[in-house]
């Protein structure tokens, strides 16, 4: 029965962004066009329910190339590539499709134009995030990764009379902000990008549960570890405010101890989350007296990226041969 003092705040924006959707779209069209197995390097997305169903559909998730066979279809994941991993899928006569969100391409192609023009680059992530490795590959010998302000504070560079910074997409902007007032402390010509890196996406939900952190008990965040924008909602949970906040993958990781003498449950998702994780852990918590769910609404999302062009141009010829 529901309990009159508990509630539920619901973050919106939450779960799959535009880039997420095109991904995940991307390997289920391969499928039904190509047909099994389809090889995907890395995962697709951060999410290992969405690994799990695909795998279930025929996809092989792999995490270099060498492990395709030669002349197989094979997808590059959200996060994207270095260079080096298109040179070898043409060398190996892969059929690849690239299904890198156009938020990390644009971060891609401003590496190369800054690298083009003599610029040193400061790349502000976290080093073995699959995102910056693939970024950091369009220029090694000009890039050098900074985690975080400690590393701010120390990091040296060949030559600071032309340097820029540029971005992870999926950083907590607080975090990203305090990591580059430093950089820019220590490096009074560091330039900015000329337009935002961090993704729409990740702000959004960021401002959806600092709206509603304040008035949490505890915030739910439902994401896989190895999701960037899902870890970092946890900490913005709690430095806005939230008595507590968790990750959790799914319902089945709730524990009941969290919410004892708790009245206010905050519940938002990661970028790579599908909607029906939220609804279970909605779910959960009805049964325990949390029945009353209040949307906390901050924006108002209706980006559509369309599908890799090697897989329109494949589909398009395909509905013509039928035709």
């Amino acid at each position: 029965m529901d309990n009159p003092t508990k509630k539920i705040l619901l973050a919106s924006p939450r779960g799959y962004c535009a880039g997420v959707d095109r991904a995940v779209v991307t390997v289920e069209k391969a499928l039904e066009l190509y047909g099994p197995p389809v090889y995907v390097r890395k995962e697709i997305v951060h999410n290992k329910h969405v690994v799990q169903d695909l795998q279930g559909r025929g996809a092989i998730f792999v995490d270099e190339l060498d492990e395709v066979p030669e002349g197989s279809t094979v997808v590059f994941s959200a996060h994207g590539v270095a260079p080096s991993v298109h040179v070898e899928a043409a060398e190996r006569g892969l059929k690849a499709i690239d299904a890198t969100c156009p938020l990390v391409t644009k971060v891609h192609a401003e590496v190369k134009r800054f690298a083009s023009e003599g610029f040193q680059i400061l790349l502000v992530g976290h080093n073995d995030h699959e995102e910056v490795v693939g970024t950091a590959g369009e220029a090694p010998d000009v890039i050098t990764v900074v985690q975080d302000a400690n590393e701010a504070a120390t990091v040296e560079v060949a030559d600071s009379s032309k340097l820029i910074w540029l971005s992870q997409t999926t950083l907590s902007v607080d975090e990203a902000m305090a990591t580059v007032d430093v950089l820019k402390s220590r490096f009074p010509n560091l330039l900015s990008p000329p337009s935002d890196d961090i993704c729409y996406a990740t702000q959004n939900r960021q401002l959806a549960v600092k709206a509603m952190a304040e008035q949490c008990d505890v915030v739910i965040v439902v994401g896989s570890v190895n999701s960037s924008n899902s870890v970092r909602l946890v900490e913005v949970a709690l430095d806005a405010g939230a008595k507590n906040s968790y990750r959790v993958d799914d319902a089945s990781e709730l524990q009941e101890e969290w919410f004892t003498a708790t009245s206010t449950v905050g519940v938002t998702s990661g970028a790579s989350v599908p909607e029906q994780l939220v609804e279970e852990v909605l779910v959960w918590l009805a049964a325990r007296g949390y029945g009353s769910v209040e949307v906390v609404k901050t924006a108002e999302e209706t980006l559509i990226f369309s599908l890799p062009p090697e897989l329109r141009r494949d589909i398009k010829a395909a509905q013509q041969a039928k035709a």
